[in-house]
């Protein structure tokens, strides 16, 4: 079985301090992505002052907007004032069946989640999880411990996991812990080796071991005008990674500050546990 996938951060469907609002662009870009699940960061759930202001601004939170008819929707609140929330979102064409959001944030300053949800790819289970991380490298640490232990304790080992976002991860130092806690591997790496077939068990270790002595091939996503750091990623269990490229240029480099990353995936079905 084959799938599509994005990540993208969305920047709250607005620019520079919410002068202009991008998301009715958003959304016709987005559509053109043509992906089956779609991560997104900074999803505005409510913004009364937005709506107020813009008189084109949805009725409906960005993520049910953003999902049309074509894609149904999960949404993870992390940030809530006075006026409005923001969180992150999975739009989703496969059935969702439960979504939960672990609160993951490390202090009063930054509100961050994990979304986690839950969707039926086939007569398979596959886990999606949902990520933003802080912008303080401690707290990525230990935001991806947190991510870690979630995995371990809600994942069969054999269900394909999707962990994609934006991890703020601009000195590339989170992947190998990944790598090694959870059997995982981020979609460029895969693709940087000619997709030829990469071992993700955790049994197979001298594939994993040339991965970490390798040089990171994350994708370069911000800013948007001329991206230079890798600060989205996708990271896979139980999938052959066929393509995976970045959407620079027009239309993406003036929707946010960040460019979506695009990943066509197939199933592994001798990793994969049946529901």
């Amino acid at each position: 079985m084959k799938l599509r996938i994005a990540t993208y951060n969305i920047h709250k469907g607005v620019s520079a301090f919410g002068r202009t609002t991008r998301i009715h662009d958003l959304k016709a870009a987005i559509k053109l992505l043509d992906a089956d699940l779609i991560f997104l960061q900074e999803v505005q759930g409510q913004h009364d002052h937005h709506a107020k202001k813009h008189s084109d601004w949805p009725e409906q939170g960005q993520h049910e907007f953003l999902a049309g008819d074509s894609h149904t929707s999960a949404y993870g609140m992390n940030a809530v004032y006075e006026h409005g929330h923001h969180g992150n979102a999975l739009l989703s064409r496969l059935p969702i069946l439960h979504s939960t959001n672990h609160d993951v944030s490390d202090h009063a300053y930054e509100q961050r989640g994990i979304l986690h949800v839950r969707v039926q790819l086939g007569d398979v289970l596959a886990h999606c999880f949902v990520i933003h991380l802080g912008l303080f490298a401690a707290s990525r640490r230990r935001q991806i411990q947190a991510l870690i232990t979630q995995v371990h304790e809600q994942v069969d080992k054999n269900q394909p996991v999707i962990i994609a976002g934006d991890f703020n991860d601009w000195s590339q130092r989170l992947s190998h812990t990944l790598y090694k806690e959870l059997g995982v591997i981020e979609a460029f790496d895969v693709a940087h080796q000619n997709h030829t077939e990469v071992a993700i068990k955790r049994t197979a270790m001298t594939s994993m071991k040339s991965l970490f002595q390798s040089p990171s091939t994350h994708a370069r996503t911000f800013p948007a005008g001329l991206p230079w750091l890798s600060l989205d990623r996708v990271y896979l269990r139980g999938f052959h990674v066929e393509h995976a490229h970045v959407l620079s240029g027009k239309p993406w480099s003036q929707l946010s500050d960040h460019v979506p990353i695009c990943v066509d995936l197939k199933l592994n079905h001798l990793q994969i546990h049946h529901v």
